[in-house]
Order: C-alpha cells, then structure tokens, then sequence
C-alpha cells in the first residue's frame, strides 16, 4: 500500500526526507523487470503520481492497471507508450504530464537492453546502433526533455539513470564490448549533467547494477556463466529483483539532496575483487 499523508506527517523529520511523498515520479521502461520494481517502490514511497513510460503498449497498460489497483485505486499511475529513441514521442508525452500533473519531481530512466556473448569483430554494426541509441541517446533524450521541464517549472529535482558496474569494469568470462561501452558513456554523461545542472537545482546520479537475477538472465545459456558471476560476487549470489528499490528511492528523495554526478555501484561486491 502506497505511503499515506496521515502515516507521513507521523513520521520524523529524517525520515519523511526518505520518501517520495508528494512528488511526480516518471519511470522508463517500468513495465517489466528491475524498472517496474523501482516504480512499485516509488508508489509505496509516496508518490503523488506514478507515470510509466515504455516501448511495450500491452505490457505498459497490463503494469498501470496493476499498479493502480495495489494502490487501491487512490493513486494516478499511467502509461505512455514511449520508445526512448524517439525525441518526438518523448517530448508529447512529458507535456502531457506536465499538463495534468505538473513538472516531474523525479526521472528513473530505467530503459535498456543488453547485448552480451557477442565478440567485438563479429558485432553487427545495425545492433551497436541500436544498443547505442537506447542505452546512451535514451538517456540523453530523456534527461533532456524532463530537465527543461523542471527548469521551466522552476522546482528542483532529481534524475537517476540506471547504467550499470559493467561502465567501470570489464565483465568476465562474456564478451560485450558494446554493452560496457555504452553504459560507460551513461555514467560519464550524468558525472556531466550533475556537474552542469547543479546551478538549477536538478541533481543527475547512476545506479550501476551488478549481475541481478531479472528474466533476461533467466534462460539455460547462461547457466554456467551464472556459476562463474556468483564465484566472482563476495555475497555469492546475483541480485533480486527489488535490490535496486531502496537506492533508486534514496537518490529520488530529498535525503540525498547533497548527491550529483555520483555513480553508485550496487553488486554485491564483485568490483571489489
């Protein structure tokens, strides 16, 4: 159940500052997997408003149907299908939000896709476009359009972009150059962005995931790798599903006010070794 204003004005300063309480939460590619995860948890964080922005119709309307009926029906959750390579698309769909809900308070730019197991001379040149254009452009695109939001709107907010360990790291025993590369180039750009939107009061952090045990990662072919990945992870496991939640929360709330262009990686501890 989502966080009540009654349950909120009885908490302690401190940790009404760990919420999302009031705030317009759009989260990308929250129709499915880790980013659907982040945006339940957004909901039961407070959120005055849930939008979920994806390239799937049918799983993005079966998700805000689901959303909204956990809330009980007393939240907005709504669905805009949005495919983050699409500058057009994306513009329409924030005006529309901004429209009916105000300027967003919080951007979780969730949507990617990883390609892996590929050598780098055999890498289709029309994949690495499209690997490039949803991880890196997405990223830009999005950050972009919600970024001018807020500033029109004159309120501060927070982007958080989902990048990945494997932008700081090289991943072993997979070949994936292009993955690393294009998540290397999200980490970089919100260091960026932070640094540039500070005077406006925006702050731009990463969440950079280490091996999580999502249905992409779920199939018969990567079940000796999986092995390798767990031996490699201090905490000898991949992580959950929801594992992200609580960080993705804390950089969208107002506890992390004095965090931008921060990469935080969150792995279980494989980049220690």
């Amino acid at each position: 159940m989502p966080l009540t204003r009654d349950i909120y004005e009885r908490m302690t300063p401190s940790m009404q500052k760990m919420t999302l309480f009031g705030k317009v939460v759009i989260v990308t590619g929250g129709a499915r997997g880790l980013g659907n995860h982040m945006a339940r948890a957004c909901v039961e964080a407070g959120a005055k408003a849930l939008i979920i922005f994806d390239a799937n119709q049918e799983l993005g309307d079966e998700s805000a149907a689901e959303l909204h009926r956990l809330t009980g029906n007393t939240i907005p959750v709504e669905f805009f299908k949005v495919d983050v390579r699409d500058g057009g698309a994306i513009e329409d769909a924030v005006k529309a939000v901004v429209d009916k809900y105000g300027a967003p308070d919080v951007l979780i730019n969730s949507a990617g896709i990883a390609d892996s197991n590929i050598p780098a001379e055999t890498y289709d040149h029309v994949m690495f476009r499209r690997l490039i254009d949803i991880n890196l452009t997405g990223s830009f695109l999005m950050s972009q359009t919600v970024g001018k939001a807020m500033m029109a709107a004159g309120k501060p907010g927070s982007i958080v972009l989902v990048a990945s360990m494997s932008g700081s790291i090289v991943n072993y025993p997979q070949e994936q150059s292009c993955y690393n590369a294009s998540k290397a180039g999200v980490i970089q750009f919100g260091k960026s962005l932070g640094a540039e939107w500070a005077k406006y009061n925006i702050r731009v952090n990463c969440i950079s995931p280490g091996y999580m045990d999502t249905a992409l990662n779920n199939v018969p072919a990567l079940d000796a790798q999986k092995v390798i990945w767990k031996s490699l992870t201090p905490q000898n496991r991949l992580g959950a599903v929801d594992d992200l939640n609580g960080l993705a929360i804390y950089l969208g709330s107002d506890a992390s006010g004095f965090m931008t262009g921060t990469q935080v990686i969150i792995d279980g501890g494989y980049t220690c070794y």
